[in-house]
């Protein structure tokens, strides 16, 4: 298994083990969840889904950002408590990952629970002289570790030219970032050794995934904004705590654009789980975000959702048709069966390459509406399979089967023919007839790809 990693800004061999543990960055609950919170919770609900298939425990750890300067800010517009909100969006943020069928994480750790066990780490820091105290505010020394910008590759002289510093803030060092805030009027605070105050963003993920999961643990993930400052800072405090490595994989997801634009309320392109359910199935969602690759950015549009869902139905519709016909059994032992599972793995062995994957759950749905058509019995292996394969993403639906599969399964063989024919020209050294094969295929959105294992098909857009 070879996964790309942050840190190392490379791909790296990865063993699995008994229990992998992950933290994930949360949400601040001040608002509806929106297709931005949909992307990384939807990958890291597959990635954890793949390594159950493959045997492995799974302990799954996502915050919520409780106590946070768009909370306080809304509470003061709305004048109700910041913990009313919190709690409030925090739960709607559940029902939302609930709706797009991801699997709740073992710890939703919240900050307002955790002040205690933050100002120990703050005190901790203090004492091996990786932080000070200055007018009711607590610092981390930058200086004093020696790995601070690995994660981001920051160089922290030009952090320093380029650090803004408030007016009232007293640091010994431009770079240096708060680990406690003074309380100022009208804001959630807490007692503590430095006076009335509240965690800064960055303490609060390193106190709960410590507490959790252990001073070093398998996977930090997060979206691409979150390397600098907050992970970066989190590798920082949490080193300097413990000596040991915080990390050993940092893995972010690329970021999304709305019709080529950051989304935003004003902008009126804000979407919402609530819009992308009230339009689409969550299987349909789920695909559409899981038809790229993780680390790519995604620039979503309604139109592309729309045409991703009639990919997503070429599968259902083989998924149910089966379903009818045949109870599932056991794919081991047929050899084809065996090699497009294997194929699979090696998508998903490769960072996670769910956009590969599907392209092999495409081929099974080719390979057994094959058997449907020929009524071989193999087509139980091939259903089992298909559930198999389609539970680790997440995109079956049962429903009433479309009579449309077995016309699908003979466009397959027309292709399949074709391909055998093109195949022929090639050995013959007619590349005239050959190309006129592909690029006739092309122009009714049919590419082909020249592959070791052969020639593959595939539908674009």
């Amino acid at each position: 298994m070879q996964i790309y990693n942050t840190l190392t800004r490379k791909k790296e061999k990865y063993v699995p083990h008994d229990q992998i543990k992950v933290y994930v960055c949360g949400v601040t609950p001040y608002d509806e969840a929106h297709l931005g919170h949909a992307r990384p919770s939807i990958v890291w609900d597959v990635i954890r889904r793949y390594f159950n298939y493959l045997g492995y425990s799974v302990k799954m750890v996502q915050n919520f950002t409780d106590v946070d300067d768009k909370i306080i800010a809304r509470s003061i517009k709305e004048n109700r408590s910041a913990l009313e909100i919190s709690n409030y969006y925090s739960k709607r943020y559940l029902e939302a990952m609930d709706n797009l069928g991801v699997q709740r994480c073992d710890k939703y750790p919240k900050v307002s629970d955790y002040i205690n066990k933050i100002i120990s780490f703050i005190e901790g820091l203090i004492e091996k002289g990786h932080a000070y105290e200055a007018n009711g505010d607590v610092y981390f020394s930058v200086a004093s570790f020696d790995g601070y910008g690995k994660l981001s590759g920051r160089n922290v002289d030009e952090l320093r030219a380029g650090a803004r510093i408030d007016i009232d803030e007293i640091k010994k060092d431009p770079a240096d970032f708060a680990l406690w805030k003074r309380a100022k009027p009208g804001e959630i605070s807490w007692s503590s050794p430095w006076g009335e105050g509240r965690p800064g963003w960055h303490i609060e993920c390193s106190t709960m995934s410590l507490d959790l999961l252990g001073e070093s643990f398998d996977f930090h993930g997060g979206g691409l904004d979150l390397i600098f400052p907050h992970h970066e800072n989190e590798v920082a405090q949490s080193e300097a705590y413990t000596n040991k490595q915080f990390v050993n994989f940092w893995i972010h997801n690329g970021l999304i654009t709305v019709d080529n634009e950051k989304m935003s309320k004003s902008l009126g392109n804000f979407i919402t789980v609530e819009d992308l359910l009230r339009e689409n199935t969550k299987e349909e969602i789920r695909f559409y975000i899981l038809s790229s690759h993780y680390r790519t950015p995604l620039n979503f549009t309604w139109n592309g959702l729309k045409e991703c869902a009639k990919g997503l139905k070429r599968i259902n519709n083989s998924y149910n048709s089966w379903r009818k016909k045949v109870d599932p059994i056991s794919w081991q032992g047929i050899e084809e069966l065996e090699d497009i599972e294997s194929r699979f793995r090696d998508a998903m062995d490769d960072d996670f390459n769910t956009a590969q994957a599907l392209g092999v759950m495409f081929e099974l749905c080719h390979v057994g509406n094959g058997y449907l058509r020929s009524e071989d019995p193999k087509l139980r292996g091939a259903l089992s399979l298909l559930q198999a394969l389609g539970n680790i993403l997440g995109i079956l639906k049962e429903e009433e089967p479309k009579e449309t599969v077995l016309e699908e399964s003979l466009v397959d063989d027309v292709l399949d023919i074709l391909l055998e024919i093109r195949q022929d020209a090639k050995t013959e050294k007619n590349w005239a007839l050959s190309d006129r094969i592909r690029d006739k295929l092309a122009s009714v959105g049919i590419v082909l790809e020249d592959t070791a294992q052969g020639t593959r098909w595939r539908l674009v857009d």
